[in-house]
């Protein structure tokens, strides 16, 4: 294979696979928007879903240069695509073109078809990595089957690398960081309700999680990196105050991962730690990262910096995933508005950390 060349100066030998995410929704748009804006980042990069879908998107963006739509018959051909040109793997079933908007399980289980495919795919060594547009969570549950087993792509990614590995999912364990060039930040906790969020902060849970991201930063930044922890509850719990968690669980995790070797400082108030983290041209963050206890918790801070350039990535699988840091946006799909900066991130991301693998 031709060796692809970021702007970044990261070199990718191997293609990347860009599922299409939910055909009902800004997926395809802004995947025909990237290749068309920003070329040379999106070289080497191959699209696993549905051409139909893909050329009407690529209408629907069209600029002064129309980009033309190729199927491939198989990953290795991603050498021949030419410039200017959008390389599919069809690796979905959709009977039509689908109106834009909408739920459907025909949607969702396209949906999910790429993303098992492409999972696959990098898990066999075909691919360097996966970037995954969007998908509609009611969408993937009423499709049924096998794929309403799974609330998301983390989840559907973790089954798929626990059973390439040959073990039990619950011997994967993953975690989601979410990323800018400002602020970076894993959770304990993925896709659940607030009240079994709070059950989830355990002491093997946090020092799960906390060696999780040890690992993956370390192989990224190609040194320790320093890790901040938020507490669970107002002012870090204010001395058992507030709440005893700090001092009965978060506390005793950060400690055995010391005695890891691991960086780690905290538990911190929860309302400053993410301000003290952030990177700015004016001044750098104290920490490379900060834990969350739970979803909100730690993805708000990144969310109000931004999310046109926010990067949604799964440690722990043992491949490459990132994704943007927005939805389906169903209200706009179709429009061509649809901003595609956060995937062309998670596509720069993406190579770096296959760089770095």
């Amino acid at each position: 294979m031709n060796t692809a060349t970021p702007l970044s100066g990261v070199i990718t030998l191997q293609p990347l696979l860009i599922t299409m995410g939910d055909a009902a929704g800004i997926g395809p748009e802004i995947i025909a928007k990237a290749f068309r804006d920003f070329p040379e980042d999106l070289r080497n990069c191959v699209v696993v879903g549905d051409v139909a879908t893909l050329r009407r998107a690529a209408r629907i963006t069209a600029g002064p240069v129309a980009l033309a739509v190729a199927q491939l018959d198989k990953l290795q051909d991603a050498d021949s695509v030419p410039p200017q040109c959008i390389g599919v793997l069809q690796a979905c079933v959709l009977p039509a073109l689908l109106p834009f908007g909408q739920v459907s399980a025909v949607a969702g289980q396209a949906a999910a078809d790429c993303i098992r495919f492409a999972a696959q795919a990098v898990l066999g060594g075909q691919a360097a990595g996966m970037v995954t547009a969007p998908l509609h969570k009611e969408a993937l549950a009423a499709a049924g089957g096998w794929a309403a087993g799974f609330p998301g792509h983390t989840e559907l990614l973790q089954a798929e690398a626990a059973a390439h590995r040959g073990v039990a999912v619950r011997e994967l364990p993953v975690r989601m960081m979410l990323a800018n060039d400002e602020l970076k930040t894993v959770l304990v906790s993925i896709h659940m309700s607030l009240r079994h969020a709070l059950d989830a902060v355990t002491f093997d849970n946090v020092l799960q999680t906390l060696r999780i991201t040890h690992q993956a930063l370390r192989a990224s930044l190609g040194r320790t990196p320093h890790i901040a922890v938020a507490g669970l509850n107002p002012h870090a719990g204010e001395g058992g105050l507030f709440g005893q968690e700090e001092q009965t669980i978060i506390a005793p995790a950060m400690a055995a991962a010391r005695l890891e070797g691991l960086k780690v400082s905290g538990p911190f108030a929860p309302d400053t730690v993410f301000m003290r983290a952030r990177h700015t041209a004016h001044k750098p963050g104290e920490f490379d990262v900060v834990v969350a206890m739970y979803h909100d918790q730690g993805l708000i801070p990144v969310k109000y910096l931004g999310v046109e350039q926010g990067v949604n990535v799964t440690l722990g699988l043992g491949l490459v995933r990132t994704s943007p840091d927005h939805g389906t946006a169903f209200d706009i799909a179709g429009t061509g508005l649809a901003d595609a900066s956060s995937l062309v991130a998670a596509v720069r991301m993406a190579r770096q950390l296959a760089a770095a693998l």
